[in-house]
């Protein structure tokens, strides 16, 4: 009995222990549950509140490039108007000039109308009096022909030709007389002329040679190189000797002087004044002073690398500053510089082969052109510009003497003399050298040989001396002495009308007379 009520107990107690554990275990999982409940509210939150923040933050960011796109469109569209704003103003000037000429057109065929219609009534009247004279020429006409016993057209036909002979021999004889009087009169003054006319003589304003354009960062640039009342722009173009056009080109201005090295140290100054920002007289004076000075550094540089690539020394240093200054100058597009130092080394070649002094060939083949870096400045041409300036600074007289020649002036005395004179011809000539290409000189020379081919009577041409020269030769059967005359004028009018060319083109038109038998 005790046992089964132990046992009982013991059961009692297991199941009284087991429902106070699934009491105490239910209570922990509701707890726990609870906590994982408000944990992941808590988190919830937490992600809400972050994605409102990102959201916030990609809101003002969205905010902040539109309103910097918005500022550039501004700025472009602001740019835009005044690039519109300037073509309507352009388009608004050209629109009144041309409303200008076409009222001056309007006038001019009003005026013509008025012209012509007095025009037409003075004809009628002249055709009038033209039918009236025909019938009296007419009866005069028959009258003549029954005393002559030929008709009109033979008369006249016959007539004509005795004039037209004795006409054209006459005027040839004359021509060649008064060609031969003033030849032997001005050819020394016509020499002098030319030369200090080809030298000198140019248009202030040639495209490609004597302007240089300077880009401007902004068109409010021009007002500050003009300055107050001008005076800026009115310092800068004193002291550097050049003039400046402030026109509608934009962003630009062109700087304009027929001597290169004045327009290049204007040109480098005004690029470092426009790059300083600070434009005002003072300042103007300063720069183009410094500028100077560095170019009279690269001049005498220039020169000196001239003589060390020739093997020349000895030259004075004058000669070699001169000789640097050579370089801001051109003839017909050449470089002066290098069309002298291209001189020296043909001659200096030619003279090793002949086995004759290359040094002095070198030497005045470098320096043959010297008087041209000072004939801007000095009175006379370049040729005795260079002769005293060779004999002020201690050149040798065989060095004088070959450089004087290379133009003709001076008869040749040496060998050197004339390798110059060859080399000068052969660096001025050659295809290329003077703003010429290949195919247009090769062109020139073709059509040239072309318009004395058309002529009667010619069987040869030969266009020589890089087309300064076309030698024909014609038949002597078919055309005399004075018709060779006439035939070297027409070829040479011709040519002047159809033809563009730098300088002048000689036409030597040659007619000889063979006898030709056989000793058998």
């Amino acid at each position: 009995m005790e046992s089964i009520f132990i046992a009982v107990t013991a059961v009692t107690a297991i199941v009284l222990a087991a429902a106070l554990w699934w009491f105490i275990g239910r209570r922990s999982v509701e707890r726990i549950h609870t906590e994982a409940q408000t944990r992941a509210d808590e988190i919830a939150r937490d992600a809400e509140k972050q994605a409102a923040n990102r959201l916030r933050e990609a809101e003002v960011a969205a905010k902040e490039k539109l309103l910097q796109a918005r500022s550039e469109f501004e700025k472009v569209s602001r740019k835009r108007r005044a690039e519109l704003e300037t073509l309507e103003r352009r388009l608004n000037q050209k629109e009144d000039l041309l409303a200008k000429r076409l009222d001056e057109v309007t006038g001019r065929e009003k005026e013509l109308s008025s012209q012509e219609r007095a025009a037409t009534s003075l004809e009628r009247s002249l055709e009038k009096q033209q039918k009236e004279l025909d019938l009296l020429l007419g009866e005069e006409r028959v009258k003549l022909e029954q005393v002559a016993g030929m008709t009109a057209q033979q008369a006249k036909e016959q007539l004509i030709h005795l004039l037209e002979g004795e006409a054209r021999i006459d005027a040839a004889h004359l021509a060649k007389r008064i060609e031969d009087e003033a030849r032997e009169n001005a050819q020394r003054e016509a020499q002098r002329i030319i030369s200090m006319a080809v030298q000198r003589a140019a248009s202030d304003y040639v495209a490609e040679t004597t302007v240089s354009v300077v880009m401007l960062p902004n068109d409010e640039m021009k007002g500050r190189i003009i300055g107050r009342e001008g005076r800026n722009i009115r310092a800068l173009e004193m002291v550097t000797g050049v003039d400046l056009i402030v026109d509608d080109t934009p962003e630009a201005v062109i700087v304009s002087n027929f001597d290169p090295l004045r327009r290049e140290i204007a040109r480098v100054s005004l690029d470092r004044l426009i790059t300083d920002g600070r434009i005002h007289p003072a300042r103007i004076e300063e720069v183009v002073e410094k500028v100077k000075a560095e170019f009279d550094d690269s001049i005498r540089q220039e020169g000196e690398a001239a003589c060390l690539e020739l093997n020349l020394s000895g030259v004075h240093p004058e000669l070699i500053k001169l000789l640097g200054r050579l370089r801001y100058r051109t003839s017909y597009g050449q470089n002066v510089l290098k069309h002298s130092s291209e001189v020296a080394f043909l001659a200096g070649i030619m003279a090793s082969e002949l086995k004759v002094d290359v040094h002095v060939a070198r030497r005045a083949g470098l320096l043959h052109d010297i008087g041209k870096a000072v004939d801007r400045e000095m009175e006379g041409s370049h040729l005795e510009l260079g002769i005293d300036l060779l004999r002020k600074f201690g050149e040798t007289e065989q060095v004088v003497h070959a450089m004087a020649c290379h133009h003709g002036d001076y008869d040749p005395e040496t060998v050197e003399a004339v390798l110059v004179t060859a080399a000068d011809a052969l660096s001025a000539a050659r295809p290329g050298a003077r703003r010429e290409i290949l195919e247009t000189y090769v062109k020139r020379l073709e059509k040239l040989e072309e318009i004395a081919s058309n002529f009667r009577g010619v069987q040869k041409t030969f266009a020589i001396q890089a087309g300064r020269e076309v030698r024909i030769i014609v038949d002597s059967e078919r055309l005399s002495d004075e018709q060779a005359l006439w035939l070297s004028k027409d070829i040479a009018k011709k040519i002047e009308s159809e033809l563009t060319y730098p300088g002048q083109i000689k036409v030597t038109v040659i007619r000889e007379t063979r006898s030709i038998e056989y000793a058998r």
